[in-house]
């Protein structure tokens, strides 16, 4: 258990902090007093989150790949992956913005924005595309970072971008009064800072990366992308999930996906610390499946659910206590504020059973059913999600949508843990009969 916490807890810092960043945007755009743009930053946030999962996914597979060739004593062959990884997330950011800057407007409608809201998004996503490609960017750095063995310099890179949006959202928003546009900015400028810390970690105290080739970069491309894929197809089924709520709370007003707008940015924060059991898991996990001693393997996977549990019900009784301020630190409406209280009052303990899944899906990934992680997690937000929602906004308005959202999380966590458990004693069973049988 000691071990599953202070990995949990080292790893939930860089994470929070990306996330921290759109927290802080929303944040000081509220204190403007206009319920459309927070409803705006709903709509866009969606599709910047997107471009943060796609960046994310493949920086799992360049990550891989270097930490592979540093394993093999290659470390030439681990700098020019590293470098041609950084290339080839860069380019993909920017076919993000450049898809995004084609397509802003159908996007937005697609998820119910209209009026003046729909405009504001549009501005806000339009001024941010040159971030794109600096986040993933910087991602890959990260990556790249923990990958030689620096997880330091690597949380830098992502508490760059959190320090730097903090300051600086307030003097673009208010102090040169560019209001949405200026949020835009300040994260761009965040971005090339977290990028630039990255770059000089890398080269300054490493001396990592070298001028790519052409060669380099279609050589690395196959293999990148037999990693990458599957992990961008598992990190976009969370900003699915959020797409489809934010458009079908759309139907409910303005009000509704401002509201949606907050509660989504808050559970990264409030809930981060369970976002990060899944990787903190996953080596203890992997490395006694090694040895076999899966009554390990089966304990810690106990000792994440306890922890997910305990962590939950202490966050969510905190979030309860201060459910009725919240709206206020959010310049929320009357009646997007009801939402929000009700979320984190009643909805807000689920996070308990989608730590579960969390850490169910680290042992899938380890016990070499990797492709369980995706089904369990696109099962969430198809099969378990989409149905309760209409039958959820149908039977009980916008507040339906976010009991759907929470009846997912047990559903799909319950689920998940008596499968992990289930593959662990498969695998104990069948080890033991191969090791009678010789």
């Amino acid at each position: 258990m000691r071990h599953v916490v202070i990995m949990t807890l080292t790893s939930a810092v860089g994470l929070m902090a990306m996330f921290f960043v759109d927290l802080a945007d929303l944040w000081f755009l509220t204190l403007l007093d206009n319920i459309e743009i927070t409803a705006a930053i709903g709509f866009a946030g969606t599709i910047v989150l997107a471009n943060l999962s796609v960046g994310l996914g493949v920086a799992i597979g360049g990550g891989a790949l270097v930490s592979q060739s540093l394993g093999r004593g290659n470390e030439d062959g681990a700098s020019e992956t590293a470098s041609a990884a950084l290339v080839l997330s860069m380019a993909t950011g920017a076919l993000m913005a450049v898809a995004v800057g084609l397509f802003a407007r159908p996007m937005l409608t697609l998820l119910g924005a209209t009026g003046e809201a729909l405009e504001i998004a549009r501005s806000y996503l339009l001024v941010l595309l040159p971030g794109f490609l600096l986040l993933t960017g910087a991602i890959m750095l990260s990556f790249t970072l923990r990958a030689i063995g620096d997880p330091r310099r690597a949380m830098y890179v992502t508490l760059t971008t959190a320090f730097a949006n903090a300051v600086l959202d307030p003097i673009f928003i208010f102090g040169f009064g560019l209001g949405v546009e200026g949020a835009a900015l300040a994260t761009i400028c965040a971005n090339l800072g977290s990028f630039s810390v990255g770059f000089y970690s890398l080269q300054k105290h490493h001396g990592f990366l070298v001028r790519p080739t052409l060669a380099s970069i279609r050589a690395s491309l196959k293999p990148i992308s037999r990693i990458a894929l599957p992990a961008i197809a598992t990190q976009l089924a969370t900003p699915f999930s959020i797409a489809y709520l934010t458009a079908v709370t759309a139907r409910f007003g303005t009000d509704a996906v401002a509201a949606v707008a907050v509660v989504n940015r808050l559970i990264p924060v409030a809930f981060g610390i369970i976002f990060s059991l899944s990787g903190a898991v996953g080596p203890v996990i992997g490395q006694n499946y090694g040895a076999g001693r899966f009554d390990r393997v089966r304990q810690t996977l106990l000792d994440g659910f306890k922890f997910s549990t305990g962590y939950t019900i202490g966050i969510s009784a905190l979030m309860a206590l201060l459910a009725g301020q919240l709206p206020g630190w959010f310049n929320a409406t009357p009646e997007a504020g009801h939402l929000i209280t009700f979320y984190y009052t009643f909805i807000g303990i689920t996070w308990a059973f989608a730590g579960v899944q969390f850490v169910s899906q680290a042992a899938f990934n380890n016990l070499d059913k990797a492709s369980w992680s995706m089904w369990f997690n696109w099962g969430k937000v198809t099969i378990g999600t989409i149905p309760l929602l209409h039958l959820g906004a149908a039977l009980a308005g916008a507040e339906g949508t976010l009991v759907a959202m929470g009846a997912a999380n047990v559903l799909f966590g319950l689920a998940a843990g008596g499968t992990s458990l289930w593959l662990v004693k498969a695998l104990e069973e069948r080890s033991r009969a191969y090791g009678e049988t010789a």
